[in-house]
């Protein structure tokens, strides 16, 4: 029974992999600086939860707290203030 659970953590733990890899080529390939800040705070989670799942508490509340909620609140603020909304101009 021990290797079912194995198998559903490894599982779980690649599908998280791969939707970090997908969400930082998608900060990347934004035009949208905005999409970009969001694709990077779903970056954030999903580390985060990583983080959780490795057993390392401290990093994981770290990361959701500066990662997650601090980098983007600053982000959004500074999009607000300079209204840029990126693409070719």
């Amino acid at each position: 029974m021990n290797w079912v659970i194995a198998l559903f953590d490894a599982g779980v733990i690649g599908v998280l992999l791969i939707f970090l890899v997908i969400s930082a080529g998608a900060a990347i390939a934004f035009r949208n600086v905005l999409n970009s800040v969001l694709a990077l705070s779903v970056f954030s989670i999903v580390l985060a939860l990583l983080f959780v799942i490795y057993q390392a508490p401290d990093a994981a509340m770290a990361e959701a707290v500066v990662g997650a909620g601090l980098v983007t609140a600053l982000f959004l603020v500074t999009i607000s203030k300079t209204g840029a909304t990126g693409g070719d101009g």
